[in-house]
């Protein structure tokens, strides 16, 4: 074992040394930094299961930083390099851009799963800069980049470890170094994928074509995938090659959201008896509120959670009526989310780039304004490493009891959004926020049903995912009431990335 073993639990000890084994089978042994061969042609998956604060995110990072140390090259999606007899690779994978960005937040260099299906091809020149900046080749000479230029880039490089980051503060674009986006032919050596509640059955096939060896980290809690069949894909496994943890770390004893979310487990605790702990923890401690309303200047950043889709849609127009809204166009700082990208097969690699900027089904957006051209929306992806672009846009807004949509701005093809004001807990899953608002009303009607999933009542796995999505603070609404907000709508808060930043200021003191 590691130093890293004295912060472990028994559980997290014991889950260290089973991978740390599954490791040494594929060729990566820990105890000696050494790299070899894989001595197995089987496909191995293994699951590190536990509830939210047993650890499994302190294991997933101690475990990625010793594979680092031993000389393993982690595979961010943004470039690979040249393919080496002696390299071996680590992807650090989630299902979603929020759920990458928790991970990249906590020091861990996560992409999402589809960023890892696809790689970009650089134009050569710029290729060589970026075999330079990954220390792979000698430092160019100046041309495509001046040598101040190039000084930029290997500054960023030092701070980000990402070549995209790097050339941008080198003052380029991606369309300047990027010209095009290719399948993976090329399989990679382990993949640690987290929110693997989330994955279905055919998302786990195409990673095992791409990875001989899985680690999966889970939540056996949360809500199963929506589209699945038979439940989350790590019930799947063997027992053997499930790895449990139990313990609740001393770090986070005092989090009364955790509190809160391992009440769910006693089978006695009904969802009275859980609204009355609701109640008491928001007298004893300020991070769980009881609150009596929706506050809509929190539903632009963080959406309230919901059950229903008939609720989602009443507080997306309430909302909207609160910031006085047009109903003919959105106004700068609305929240969208991305529900996939309609365009022919001839603008595939258009659809692939998008993609790869982290527009993906699923992605939160922030509304900037209209783009330069009709149709066009300026837009920031919530997560993404990079997240300013521009897109030919689609946006349905919903009405109650209606099929069809209204749609306030449209193009004739392009990225499709809902609003994000409200969504579903089903949606909410593999995101977190600072503050997270449940509508406790559809709560108590999954409970009223009586409905059962996986052996477990409904309204407790949606309570679950639900407040399990907040990091400081959790507001439990008991009324449907929504706040008016204080200021009007706006994109001042979103910041941009460090990289832009330094570009930025260095072209101030030129």
């Amino acid at each position: 074992m590691t130093s890293a073993a004295l912060t472990f639990s028994d559980d997290q000890a014991a889950a260290w040394d089973a991978i740390a084994d599954l490791l040494a089978e594929a060729g990566v042994n820990l105890t000696d930094t050494l790299l070899t061969p894989s001595v197995s042609d089987v496909s191995a998956v293994v699951a590190v299961i536990g509830k939210a604060g047993s650890g499994k995110t302190l294991l997933l990072a101690e475990m990625t930083k010793a594979l680092k140390e031993a000389g393993i090259t982690i595979i961010s999606g943004d470039w690979e390099g040249k393919k080496r007899k002696d390299r071996r690779t680590l992807a650090v994978l989630a299902p979603t851009n929020k759920a990458a960005a928790v991970l990249r937040n906590r020091g861990v260099p996560a992409t999402t799963i589809h960023r890892i299906l696809y790689t970009p091809v650089y134009d050569p020149q710029f290729e060589l800069i970026a075999e330079w900046l990954a220390g792979e080749a000698e430092r160019p000479a100046a041309g495509t980049l001046t040598d101040v230029a190039l000084d930029r880039a290997y500054a960023s490089y030092q701070v980000n470890a990402s070549i995209p980051a790097a050339l941008a503060a080198a003052g380029l674009r991606g369309s300047d170094f990027i010209t095009g986006w290719k399948r993976r032919e090329e399989p990679l050596d382990i993949g640690f994928i987290d929110e693997s509640s989330m994955l279905d059955q055919r998302q786990l096939d195409d990673l095992k074509e791409i990875f001989p060896t899985l680690v999966l980290f889970g939540d056996p809690a949360q809500l199963p995938p929506v589209q699945g069949v038979g439940g989350m894909v790590f019930e799947q496994l063997p027992e053997a090659n499930k790895l449990i943890l139990n313990r609740i770390h001393r770090q986070d004893a005092d989090n009364p959201i955790l509190d809160l979310a391992h009440a769910l487990a006693d089978p006695y605790v009904d969802f009275y008896a859980f609204e009355r702990l609701v109640e008491e923890a928001s007298k004893r401690d300020e991070r769980v509120v009881w609150a009596q309303r929706v506050e809509a200047e929190l539903m632009a950043r963080s959406p309230a959670l919901v059950w229903r889709n008939a609720t989602r849609i009443r507080l997306i127009h309430a909302f909207r009526a609160a910031f006085d809204a047009p109903a003919d166009q959105l106004i700068p700082g609305e929240p969208l989310i991305c529900d996939g990208i309609e365009l022919p097969m001839k603008h595939r690699k258009k659809r692939l780039d998008l993609e790869a900027r982290g527009l993906i089904k699923g992605a939160q957006v922030i509304y900037r304004g209209p783009g330069n051209r009709p149709g066009f929306s300026r837009l920031w992806v919530m997560g993404a490493e990079e997240p300013q672009l521009s897109a030919a846009s689609i946006v349905k807004i919903e009405k109650e009891g209606e099929q069809e949509p209204f749609i306030p701005y449209a193009a004739r093809m392009g990225a499709t959004f809902l609003h994000g004001a409200a969504v579903t807990i089903h949606k909410a899953q593999g995101s977190q926020w600072d503050t997270v608002q449940v509508f406790a009303p559809d709560i108590y009607a999954a409970a009223q049903m009586g409905r059962n999933e996986a052996g477990q009542p409904l309204w407790k796995r949606l309570a679950y995912v639900a407040i399990t999505r907040a990091e400081r603070e959790l507001r439990w609404v008991v009324r449907n009431r929504l706040g008016r907000p204080s200021a009007p709508l706006g994109i001042e808060d979103l910041v941009a990335p460090a990289a832009e930043l330094r570009l930025s200021a260095l072209e101030a003191e030129d």
